[in-house]
């Protein structure tokens, strides 16, 4: 939010340069995120005065003026289309210095002599806009430098304000906070009432209270929108980040502003009825007033009379009912809506208002009578009219309600590390708005109305430490007692696997949680993700059902980039919605691979990765916890994995029951072609609960016999895992068993089409003795029994 520093000081003005009140406010945790000048640096602009406006004789787009400063009337050849005879506007002499260190002199163009400039809002650093000279109002001084006319020796901050401030979002809560750092008093504007003079009301009906428990509203007939807003307001506005209109909007924003209460006017003659506040009817549709046409969502709050709706609750109103160049009787609106019901409908839209901004983060629901009694008093001002009396529609039971908050003395102390004097935190609590009782161990504090971020202790003993000053607090090193916390001596450290990852070429991406609802539908169809009620953003609104639609995105956002070669792993959480409506939620390990198998370089030639690269990284993994025959891969299918490149991960329960625990294998062609992915991208994504399960190692003496090795050729169906083969052989291999190999796999000449010949070699060893050929020749010969009975596999000749 952007605001005045003199607009400020006319409510507060404390003694404290720019850059203290900017230190001041960031230390109180109001961040000033930048700072700038009202107006560029120039010097000799005055406001002159139009006499005369003749066209130029030798050119048809100037003008030759004759202007006076009050003092003297002189020639000046100007090229702006609203230079006319009478107008008043900023006159820069002979001598003036323009930003960028523009002198302006004495200068002939085509032929004709002129003696200064008449300036534009952008020549003088005030605005972008440049369609024609600045126009003054016709009782603006003549001769008085514009820089006191229009008070442009002021700074404009911009407050970054966390989303618990909401407070703050206006002149009147940012006063109120320098008013209590600074121990001053705040002078507020006097809030006149203005009484009715037509008795016409409107007639309010509140269908949703839960997420509009008040809204006022009060006719005002006879405006003339034709008239000019004051420049003190437009320059508040400018100042404020907002651009002046006309004076109905002007003065919604200027209330806006000033107190921090968003509202909206509609042409009277545009209402239809009553003023209903609902939520949308099905298919309604509704013009907003930037030309955008919605289809409303159902969960959409609206104002509408009783034909359409009229415009969108908090966010934005309608082209329909918005006022016009012929409008002449006004409806105005304020209103409080509850920050939940509101929270993401506009983003929803693609929008971002200063409503929305506001009322999302929640406005103060006692404001909104004084709001609209400064908005009639500053629109009769302007505009004229007549106005009638206030109708308001209130929801009791559903406003918010501050309960008291308990801030014990001891706590306190506790937290802060130092005794504050009881009156001093009284007196604290109390210019913050609260009403404080002590009750002698402790604080009773009722929260003021405009204050939603204090609920609990701890936010109180936060208010008392910013107020009193975090440098001001001693500097102590928190101490306690812990205990460390005991850990299987089996249990694998994430950081050992994350390791291990990296020293394969791995970088560890850290991805968002929440993703887009498309992506979670194309890699994980089977599971429905959680919605969020407050999405940053439509395309981050639920939350992840897996990794790998993060990684991918990182992999997409890098070959943009020109990476060729790239290797992420991330270990996180995934949400799972179960049918009980609970959310479970596991720690996961995944990781992706695309690109060349080594980095480029002149040991070998450029390779891409396969489905073995990325198989032998997992399997790397496994060997950590000295548990890897527990371990399976079996063909599986997955709907964001090739067809024919997938597998399931299993693991080997304390029971012996295998579980499912993750997938293994290559992208979808149609999935990666979505996702503009280019090459054969590999992944895996596993629990991270079965990963870290190992087994301590033990001392195994070296056995001082000699090992017994059989290979085995064989034949069997191509579409057979060879894994199935290497676990039966080490189940029938009996005890002495020590490792099965698979060294070489034929297809081709010699073995009959559908069938591939596999080489395996068994290897024996016992730790106490020589075993006899009788022995391994049992043990060959009841794999192969095994092999030629369960699998079908022939021997080969």
């Amino acid at each position: 939010m952007k605001f005045s520093e003199k607009w400020l000081r006319e409510w507060v003005n404390p003694a404290l340069d720019s850059n203290s009140l900017d230190e001041q406010l960031s230390l109180a945790g109001l961040e000033i995120d930048g700072r700038e000048a009202a107006a560029g640096d120039f010097t000799g602009v005055v406001i002159g005065e139009i006499l005369s406006a003749e066209p130029h004789p030798n050119a048809d787009k100037l003008q030759v003026c004759s202007v006076t400063d009050g003092t003297e009337t002189v020639t000046v050849v100007c090229g702006a289309p609203n230079a006319r005879a009478g107008l008043k506007t900023a006159f820069a002499r002979i001598g003036a210095v323009l930003p960028g260190n523009f002198k302006i002199k004495k200068a002939k163009l085509r032929d004709v002599e002129s003696f200064g400039m008449l300036s534009s809002e952008q020549e003088l650093g005030l605005s972008e806009s440049h369609d024609g000279i600045m126009e003054m109002p016709a009782d603006a001084p003549v001769g008085q430098d514009i820089r006191d006319y229009l008070q442009l020796d002021d700074q404009i901050f911009d407050v970054d304000l966390t989303p618990n401030r909401s407070d703050c979002l206006s002149i009147a809560g940012l006063a109120r906070e320098v008013g209590v750092l600074n121990r001053l008093n705040v002078t507020q504007p006097v809030l006149n009432r203005i009484a009715a003079e037509i008795t016409e009301q409107p007639t309010i009906n509140l269908e949703a209270p839960a997420a509009c428990p008040r809204y006022l509203g009060r006719i005002i007939r006879g405006v003339n929108i034709q008239a000019t807003t004051p420049l003190w307001m437009q320059e508040k506005l400018r100042r404020g980040g907002i651009r002046s209109l006309d004076p109905v909007v002007d003065v919604t924003n200027y209330v806006m502003l000033e107190l921090g209460q968003p509202m909206h006017a509609f042409d009277l003659a545009n209402i239809k009825g009553a003023i209903n506040v609902r939520f949308a009817k099905p298919n309604e549709e509704l013009t907003l007033l930037n030309g955008t046409q919605l289809k409303i969502k159902p969960e959409t709050l609206v104002i509408a009379d009783d034909q359409q709706a009229l415009a969108l609750a908090g966010i934005m109103g309608g082209e329909a009912s918005g006022c016009n160049e012929t409008t002449q009787d006004l409806m105005l609106e304020v209103a409080y809506f509850d920050p939940l019901s509101l929270a993401g409908q506009a983003r929803g839209y693609g929008l971002h208002t200063d409503a929305s901004h506001r009322f999302e983060r929640g406005v103060d629901f006692k404001l909104q009578e004084r709001a609209i009694e400064r908005a009639t008093e500053l629109l009769l001002e302007i505009t004229g009219g007549k106005a009638g009396p206030i109708t308001e529609a209130v929801s009791e039971a559903h406003l918010p309600v501050r309960q008291p908050v308990t801030l014990r003395k001891a706590r306190l102390e506790q937290l802060l590390a130092i005794r504050l004097d009881d009156a001093e935190v009284s007196d604290i609590l109390t210019r913050l708005g609260l009403e404080v009782t002590d009750t002698g161990a402790a604080w009773v504090a009722q929260v003021p109305s405009y204050r939603f971020d204090i609920s609990i202790e701890e936010d109180l003993i936060e208010e008392v430490a910013r107020v009193y000053g975090y440098d001001n607090l001693p500097v102590k090193a928190p101490t306690a007692n812990l205990i460390i916390q005991s850990r299987p001596e089996s249990e694998i450290n994430r950081r050992k696997i994350a390791e291990l990852l990296i020293s394969r070429g791995y970088q560890e991406a850290i991805t968002y949680s929440f993703i887009d609802p498309k992506w979670s539908l194309t890699f994980d169809p089977n599971n429905e993700p959680l919605a969020l009620a407050n999405p940053i953003s439509a395309d981050l609104s639920v939350m992840r059902t897996s990794l790998l639609p993060g990684l991918a995105k990182a992999l997409s956002h890098n070959q943009k980039r020109q990476q060729p070669r790239v290797r992420f792993f991330e270990t996180g959480l995934r949400f799972i919605q179960q049918a009980d409506k609970s959310l479970q939620q596991d720690p996961m390990l995944a990781g992706l691979i695309s690109g060349n198998r080594f980095p480029e370089g002149w040991t070998g030639k450029a390779e891409e990765v396969d489905f073995f690269d990325i198989k032998g990284d997992f399997e790397a993994l496994l060997d950590i916890g000295n548990q890897a025959d527990r371990w399976q891969f079996r063909l599986a299918s997955n709907p964001a994995l090739h067809p024919g490149q997938s597998a399931e991960i299993l693991f080997q329960q304390e029971d012996g029951s295998l579980a499912h625990v993750g997938w293994i294998g290559a992208l979808h062609p149609q999935l990666m072609k979505s996702l503009d992915l280019r090459g054969k991208v590999y992944v895996f994504e596993a629990t991270l609960t079965s990963l870290t399960q190992g087994k301590v190692p033990h001392f195994k003496a070296v056995s001082r016999f000699p090992e017994m090795r059989r290979d085995l050729a064989l034949v069997v169906d191509a579409q057979l895992p060879v894994g199935q083969l290497i676990q039966e052989a080490r189940i029938q291999g009996g005890e002495w068993l020590q490792k099965v190999t698979l060294f070489d796999v034929y297809q081709g000449k010699g073995v009959e089409e559908g069938k591939k010949s596999l080489a395996l070699g068994l290897t024996w060893q016992h730790p106490s003795r020589t075993l006899t050929d009788e022995e391994i020749n049992t043990q060959v010969n009841q794999v192969v029994t095994a092999f030629s009975q369960g699998y079908a596999a022939e021997l080969r000749s």
